[in-house]
């Protein structure tokens, strides 16, 4: 019944058309624009029966252009409000500009049914997360790498791996454990030589492959969107019913713990006029249902969830790892694009951090304290300032063990232990019992970032030329200590004991009895030589004296040495006074003193300084 303003207008045929529409909104909510009316009251659509659906993640990435949204457009049958390049910047210009998801269903596998144990499910659900590939668009990848259980790496089989393609394997690493290889555009080959270059490519990419966590991975061919993007929808894809198949035989039960504090991923977030605004996202841990009350943290603020959905088809409740979209009311969809939302008080805003450290190998830039770089936290991409630091070097006592991190796992900090500054990232530092070396770092954030903890941490220098055949990503490590204190620079850094090594040189000038020497040049006639009185020195003749003093107002200070002046040290201090005292002119003065016969006694000064301490303390061991 075609709806007319004449119609529309008359009140009977208002209500009746209302009533028939209504009617078709009960038998067909998926199809209804307005599908989060009928969840307004849960009791009345869906019982509280556990989902029967299990459902699994799988990332589409790789570089730009090389068919990865047309491929998930292939597999999908379920497409969500943000699938298929539906950003009009997206069509554009052409590419993937966002993260887009989309889903297609399959009976559950024998070995799935099997490792589920008592918990049965009727079917496997497949969620698309179709990650842009665009240089400029790193960080959009990481945050959409970190919720998937599964990667399809989709390869363009024409120009094998590219820079992106690098870059989206290194972050498989980091946030997945299985891996496809999908060599695209296979039509592009010509018919003759086809299988002869799919073979050579498939050698190339398990080659590649050999020393990542992904060696073996199956790789399969595919021609996702035969003739090119703008060839007709007639012509059907080649190799997507392989290619289920094997997604079928590669999936495995997650791990799905709904305990917890909820902690959702939002990647969308849009507003229905009546209803109130839909956050949509996936689950990361804990469990939601209806009328649960959610925070959004970076806001501040908290909403009662209104209504759920997974892919149009409400649902009672959700847990870890379910793509969802979540109806809450009065708030503002422009206020949260992308970023988390949680149970409330139970994520923290930080300023800074401590984080483990892992220098990425390919990684071939300087890595230099007090630089800023783009830290990835969570979900959140914010510039910050690093500074590196590492256990310090120290010998138990009776063989006690102390907690160090060669007794622990790689992942452990503690405020009790001692730290040495690092002016670089120094990844060649000799080996504790046969383990690579442990590093932190102190990230100062430019804005605060909200996060849970121990989540991954990635470091990138997304401000490199897009163009240069580099990697971007620096490090990563798992963020082990957040400051939530605004103050923190004095209220929390002078608990974290990283000291920097500190070396002065002087010379003995003259000896003035058999304990006591004046030194010269060791400081600056402005130091305060105060703070370093009581500081042990070294003679380079083998003496160990104490600073008792300033001398004059030059920067001289004077020695005592306990254990008194060897008989060598005495004489060749007054030779040296001696060759001073004859009428000599002071160029031939200079000269004697520079002859090897003449060398002067060398004080050495060595203390550390704590680099938070507010008092700047010198401290000896």
């Amino acid at each position: 019944m075609r709806v007319t303003k004449e119609i529309w207008g008359s009140h009977r045929l208002r209500q009746r058309f209302l009533y028939h529409y209504w009617a078709w909104v009960k038998l067909h909510p998926e199809r209804s624009p307005l599908y989060f009316i009928l969840m307004a009251d849960p009791s009345a659509s869906v019982g509280d029966s556990l989902p029967t659906v299990l459902n699994f993640n799988v990332g589409v990435l790789g570089h730009v252009d090389s068919g990865k949204t047309s491929l998930a457009r292939a597999l999908s049958s379920t497409a969500s409000t943000a699938a298929f390049d539906k950003n009009p910047q997206s069509k554009e210009r052409g590419i993937t500009l966002d993260l887009g998801f989309s889903a297609f269903t399959v009976p559950l596998p024998e070995h799935l049914r099997q490792a589920c144990g008592e918990r049965q499910y009727a079917s496997l659900q497949f969620t698309l997360v179709d990650c842009p590939g665009h240089a400029s668009l790193i960080r959009t990848i990481i945050g959409g790498a970190q919720i998937i259980d599964l990667m399809l790496l989709v390869v363009d089989v024409v120009k094998g791996m590219q820079t992106q393609t690098a870059e989206c394997l290194l972050i498989g690493q980091l946030t997945c454990s299985r891996m496809i290889v999908i060599l695209n555009k296979t039509d592009l080959l010509p018919s003759d030589k086809k299988q002869s270059a799919i073979d050579k490519m498939t050698k190339r990419m398990h080659k590649t492959l050999e020393n990542t966590r992904f060696k073996g991975c199956p790789v399969i061919a595919v021609a996702a969107k035969p003739g090119g993007p703008d060839a007709p929808d007639t012509e059907e894809a080649q190799g997507i019913t392989e290619l289920i198949e094997l997604l079928k035989s590669q999936a495995f039960l997650p791990h799905r713990d709904p305990s917890g504090s909820l902690l959702m991923a939002v990647d969308h977030c849009f507003s229905i006029r009546g209803q109130g605004t839909v956050i949509t996202g996936t689950i990361l841990q804990g469990a939601l249902r209806v009328n649960d009350t959610l925070e959004i943290p970076a806001l501040k603020v908290t909403r009662k969830v209104k209504s759920i959905q997974m892919f149009r088809k409400p649902v009672p409740s959700v847990m870890q790892g379910d793509r969802v979209g979540v109806c809450v009311t009065q708030f503002d969809p422009k206020l949260l694009e992308r970023g988390v939302v949680c149970t409330p008080g139970s994520l923290r805003t930080l300023h800074a951090a401590v984080i483990s450290v892992q220098k990425i190998e390919y990684y071939r830039g300087a890595l230099s304290s007090r630089s800023k770089i783009h830290i990835t936290v969570g979900h959140e991409t914010v510039m910050a300032r690093v500074s590196f630091f590492s256990r310090a070097s120290h010998t138990g006592q009776s063989g006690a063990s102390d907690g160090s991190p060669s007794e622990q796992s790689l992942d452990t900090f503690s405020f009790d232990w001692e730290f040495q500054h690092q002016e670089e990232f120094l990844n060649g530092q000799a080996e504790v019992e046969g383990r690579a070396p442990q590093h932190w770092a102190l990230l100062e954030f430019e804005r605060p970032v909200t996060c849970p903890p121990l989540c991954l941490v990635i470091g990138s220098r997304l401000d490199s030329d897009i163009h240069a055949n580099t990697c971007r990503l620096a490090f990563h490590g798992k963020l082990l200590e957040g400051f939530e204190d605004k103050n923190y620079t004095e209220t929390t850094l002078p608990r974290l004991k990283i000291s920097k090594d500190k070396h002065k040189e002087g010379a003995v000038e003259r000896v003035t009895d058999d304990y006591t020497v004046i030194g010269k040049n060791l400081f600056k006639k402005e130091t305060n030589i105060q703070l370093f009185v009581g500081l042990k020195v070294t003679l380079s003749s083998g003496e160990t004296g104490v600073i008792e003093g300033g001398f004059g107002q030059s920067g001289k200070i004077k020695i005592r040495v306990r254990e008194g002046l060897k008989e060598e040290t005495k004489q060749l201090l007054s030779s040296s006074s001696k060759k001073k005292g004859k009428g000599v002119a002071k160029n031939e003065q200079t000269k004697d003193e520079g002859k090897t016969d003449s060398q002067p006694i060398i004080i050495h000064l060595n203390f550390k300084r704590y680099v938070f301490d507010p008092h700047k303390k010198m401290v000896q061991s």
